[in-house]
């Protein structure tokens, strides 16, 4: 976490990394969230009450925090996106000293914005960065507001409807989320998603599934009315991964029954499932249960190779058994890769085999693995 603002403060004193798709300096998930915090911060060690609309906002006691944005788009006549919106809180430290400088501050702000365009075949992406002063980026609980320049994510209520702005060179969203009619899932234990056995290696995690979206999506000069649905979800931590962890594959899987599953599988360094990994699956209902690593199976079936050698397995089989689920999770586009501060792939999915649906997946930690022949 540490060298993550370090690189993140460089990159905004010399003015280098915004809007740029590979900046000079990047790091690996497992160095991002890994290792111990920086003295002060606190950490996410039992289950706590979660208070709405309060929580919706930032906790700066934490070291890390974020607001994810990930969903399929179409046109009244099919044609399909995915896109990814994400802001980053990274605290450099939880407390400031008073100071007569406007420029000094205790945060730093992330940003990432994706647009995957299926017919196309195209995935553009954006990052920007910018200190917590001034007015240039920060967040507010009551109401939502989290803002990195001219990028936003604002609630008008509690917090719905929310409101996202946000554009790249050549591409942008301007889009509306409904609260829909699933409730707040807290992950884990009551919300405290542990990840392994060392305490305080954990996060506060909770998630909104499936949130009705509309609004116009913008690229190449072309402007887009789309509908669609969203999953937010939202953690902080100050430390994650503990030394024997590399990085994780995240599934967030909205299914045609109106069911969801969640699960990320933690890898260790060998690349075998980490027993800490877990997941959800919320009903039709809203209902939710916890998904086990001893629940399902979770096997690649097929990899597509970046330009630097490293493999990401693009295609995956899903299989849970007491839930009758035998899922083949496909990448609408292999290259669906984020090249920016930190590196990571990130993309829209189809899921087809014994339900059918769509979602997004996260793979981190790849770069220099095991996963590289």
């Amino acid at each position: 976490m540490r060298r993550l603002a370090v690189i993140v403060w460089f990159l905004l004193v010399t003015g280098c990394g915004e809007e740029d798709r590979t900046p000079a300096m990047q790091v690996q998930v497992d160095q991002v969230m890994g290792g111990e915090p920086g003295s002060g911060f606190a950490r996410a060690m039992a289950p706590r009450t979660f208070r709405f609309p309060v929580d919706h906002g930032p906790h700066t006691e934490y070291a890390t925090e974020w607001w994810y944005l990930t969903g399929n788009l179409e046109t009244e006549r099919g044609r399909r996106f995915g896109y990814q919106f994400t802001l980053f809180r990274i605290g450099l430290q939880p407390e400031m000293p008073a100071s007569d400088s406007g420029w000094r501050t205790g945060q730093l702000y992330m940003g990432h914005i994706a647009i995957t365009d299926i017919a196309g075949g195209m995935h553009v992406s954006s990052e920007r960065l910018a200190r917590a002063a001034l007015g240039l980026a920060g967040a507010n609980a009551n109401p939502l507001a989290v803002w990195l320049e001219s990028w936003s994510l604002k609630g008008e209520g509690e917090p719905f409807p929310i409101h996202v702005q946000a554009e790249g060179d050549d591409f942008g969203l301007s889009l509306e989320l409904e609260s829909g009619n699933k409730p707040v899932i807290l992950q884990g234990d009551g919300g405290l998603s542990r990840k392994s056995a060392s305490p305080g290696n954990a996060s506060y995690y909770y998630s909104l599934t499936r949130l009705p979206t509309r609004g116009t999506l913008r690229l190449g000069g072309a402007s887009y009315r789309v509908s669609g649905d969203s999953w937010l979800d939202r953690e902080w931590s100050s430390s994650a991964l503990d030394s024997d962890q590399s990085g994780w594959d995240w599934f967030a899987l909205q299914l045609a029954d109106n069911r969801e599953l969640m699960f990320y599988r933690l890898r260790d360094r060998d690349g075998r499932m980490h027993p800490f990994s877990r997941g959800s699956l919320v009903g039709a209902d809203g209902g939710f249960r916890v998904l086990e690593p001893a629940e399902l199976r979770l096997e690649p079936v097929r990899y597509w190779r970046a330009a630097d050698g490293t493999r990401y397995p693009v295609e995956w089989r899903l299989h849970v058994p007491a839930e009758g689920l035998d899922l083949r999770v496909r990448a609408v586009l292999d290259d669906q890769l984020m090249e920016h501060t930190v590196r990571y792939w990130e993309g829209a999915v189809d899921v087809t085999g014994s339900h059918a649906g769509r979602g997004y997946l996260e793979m981190s930690g790849y770069s220099g693995s095991a996963a590289r022949e």
